[in-house]
């Protein structure tokens, strides 16, 4: 007789996943939070947040994309999370918002409750590093669509601003500075060539590299860096961000003029910071001409703020106190929207 486990879902493989996956979860429960784990949707109340002028949502969602690949063949699992929470909290506090909360989708083959619960332990602690709680989810078994072993992982995010205190590219004018915050690597971003360049195995990404410290997969599995922290403790010291822009797909020459208004450009000095050894690593091994390494990788810089120049001092403080390490790489002159470097 046929069932839903002989087409290849498992139920109960579901039941424990949900069981495995609650520790990690109920530590990242805010007070807002009115719904508890399991249920059909997640609840979150805003009677905090009714003292704005204008409380603003803000969204963001986005995947891991093909870093995932990594993940299989080294059969770790419990970062990718974190990388899927980054990538969406990082853009919604690009726009000035402070994350509330996040819900996570995961699509497999085969439902191996450890495993799923060693995903959503890292999405936790993307919430945890962000601030954001973790009301809900989903991870569907789909046999016969993905293999046994793979799965992909998405997200969304929902933070809140004041609208008055949000990012504002229209007041970039020329002569206001570029202050970048350093990546932790390579982030979710150009695993498609990274791919291309190294051959995926074993063998290769436990290779050694006296260049990266490490070893080639650990350099490349390391998780997106969030900028939740950094950013509030620039808004905290009164500082306004003119605008931001979230270092992702399409490096610099997509993602800068993105926070530009008409009529002015991003000149980056390239030699203002190191380009950190995984980019040269990649530039070198993949034979990648610079404009395209600049046009695909973060290089280094995870997120770029434009701030009055009279804020640079303040603004490298207070980024600094969070825990991250910012440089000025550049500033605001007249001219067509775009980015130079030099």
């Amino acid at each position: 007789m046929n069932d839903y486990k002989s087409a290849g879902v498992d139920i109960e493989a579901g039941y424990r996943s949900v069981e495995l996956m609650k520790e990690y979860v109920e530590k990242t429960m805010r007070k807002e939070v009115l719904s508890g784990l399991g249920g059909f949707s997640g609840a979150f109340s805003l009677k905090g947040f009714m003292g704005m002028k204008e409380p603003t949502l803000v969204s963001g969602t986005d995947g891991v994309g093909t870093k995932l690949k990594l993940a299989f063949i080294l059969d770790k699992h419990d970062t990718v999370g974190i990388d899927c929470v980054a990538m969406c909290v990082n853009d919604i506090a690009c726009a000035g918002g402070e994350p509330l909360f996040f819900l996570d989708y995961i699509a497999c083959g085969k439902n191996y409750p450890e495993k799923i619960a060693l995903i959503v332990k890292g999405v936790a602690e993307g919430c945890r590093q962000s601030g954001a709680a973790l009301i809900g989810g989903e991870t569907a078994e789909m046999p016969g669509f993905y293999p046994e072993d793979e799965y992909d992982l998405a997200g969304f995010a929902v933070g809140i601003a004041d609208r008055a205190e949000m990012t504002d590219p229209s007041s970039i004018t020329a002569g206001d500075v570029l202050v970048g915050i350093a990546s932790s690597g390579v982030h979710s971003n150009g695993f498609s060539l990274v791919r291309k360049i190294f051959p995926m195995n074993e063998e290769n990404l436990n290779r050694y590299y006296d260049s990266l410290g490490s070893s080639l997969g650990e350099a490349l599995m390391k998780p997106t860096r969030i900028y939740v922290s950094a950013l509030k403790a620039v808004r905290d010291k009164g500082i306004k961000l003119k605008g931001c822009s979230h270092i992702t797909g399409g490096g610099f020459y997509e993602n800068i003029p993105r926070m530009l208004p008409d009529g002015v450009k991003a000149v980056i000095d390239k030699n203002s910071y190191e380009v950190p050894a995984i980019f040269k690593l990649l530039a070198s091994k993949g034979n990648i001409e610079e404009k395209m390494m600049y046009n695909t990788y973060n290089m280094g810089i995870g997120m770029v703020v434009a701030v009055s120049p009279s804020d640079v001092e303040k603004t490298l403080s207070a980024i600094e106190s969070a825990g991250d390490k910012a440089y000025v790489i550049g500033e605001v002159k007249s001219g067509e929207k775009g980015v130079e470097l030099c």
